[in-house]
C-alpha cells in the first residue's frame, strides 16, 4: 500500500483529492495538512511514501516545505500540485529532487499514475502542467536550443518529460525501441546534455515543451 500525505491550503481541494485517491486499491491518504508547517509536523510523527504538495500556500509555502521534508526524509517521493495560472515550475523544486508535477485539475487516473510512477523513482510531468509551461515563455525563448530539434525529436522530448518509458514511447510513436533510443541520444547531442534530468532543467529554463503529442 502506498501511503500518501496530501498538503494544500484549500479544503475543497484536499477533500476532493482525498476521496478520489482512496478509491485506488493500492493507495491510501495517510494524512492531510493545510500548510507547509503542518506537513513537516505530520512527517515527524507519521512518515509516508509520497507527499502531494501544493506550491503556493501561506506561511513557508510548498518549496521550503519540500526542502525540509526531503532533508529529513530523503527517501520520500514528492509530487508538486499546480493550478493552471501558477506559471512555470520553480527551478528550486527540480534542484531539490521533486519527482512529480501534476495539475490539481488532472483526472484522478493521471494523479494515481503519477503516484505509482514516482514510487519507482521515475519523474512525472502531467500534460496540463506541460501545456502551461509553453504559455510562460522566458526571455530569450525565441533563441531556445529546442528550435534545433526535428519534429520527431521534439515529440520524443515531450514524451520523456511526461515520464514515458522507451516501450511506451515506441508504442505511441509507432517506432521500434532502437529507433526511439536513436532519436533520444541524437537530441541529447543537439542540446549538449547527457540525461533526462538535464533535459528537464533545460526545458524549464526555456519554457519550451512541444505539446504535439499531448
Amino acid at each position: 500500500m502506498i501511503n500518501v500525505l496530501l498538503v494544500d491550503d484549500h479544503e475543497f481541494v484536499r477533500t476532493g483529492i482525498e476521496a478520489l485517491l482512496n478509491d485506488a486499491e493500492d493507495i491510501t491518504v495517510a494524512g492531510v495538512a493545510k500548510s507547509g508547517e503542518e506537513a513537516i509536523d505530520v512527517m515527524a510523527t507519521r512518515p509516508v511514501d509520497v507527499v502531494l504538495m501544493g506550491v503556493n500556500m501561506p506561511g513557508i509555502g510548498g518549496i521550503e516545505a519540500c526542502r525540509t521534508i526531503l532533508q529529513d526524509n530523503p527517501d520520500v517521493k514528492i509530487i508538486s500540485l499546480f493550478v493552471n495560472n501558477d506559471g512555470p515550475i520553480p527551478p528550486q523544486l527540480l534542484k531539490l529532487g521533486v519527482l512529480g508535477f501534476v495539475s490539481k485539475e488532472s483526472p484522478v487516473d493521471e494523479m494515481v499514475n503519477a503516484i505509482r510512477k514516482v514510487m519507482t523513482g521515475d519523474r512525472y510531468l502531467s500534460a496540463d502542467v506541460a501545456n502551461n509551461l509553453t504559455s510562460h515563455g522566458l526571455p530569450g525563448y525565441h533563441e531556445s536550443p529546442f528550435s534545433k530539434l526535428s519534429r520527431r525529436e521534439a515529440e520524443v522530448v515531450t514524451l520523456i518529460l511526461q515520464g514515458k518509458s522507451i516501450k511506451e514511447m515506441s508504442k505511441m510513436l509507432i517506432l521500434s525501441d532502437k529507433t526511439v533510443n536513436t532519436y533520444r541520444y541524437r537530441l541529447y547531442d543537439k542540446l549538449n546534455i547527457k540525461n533526462d534530468v538535464q533535459l528537464t532543467r533545460l526545458a524549464i529554463k526555456f519554457g519550451h515543451i512541444d505539446t504535439a503529442y499531448m
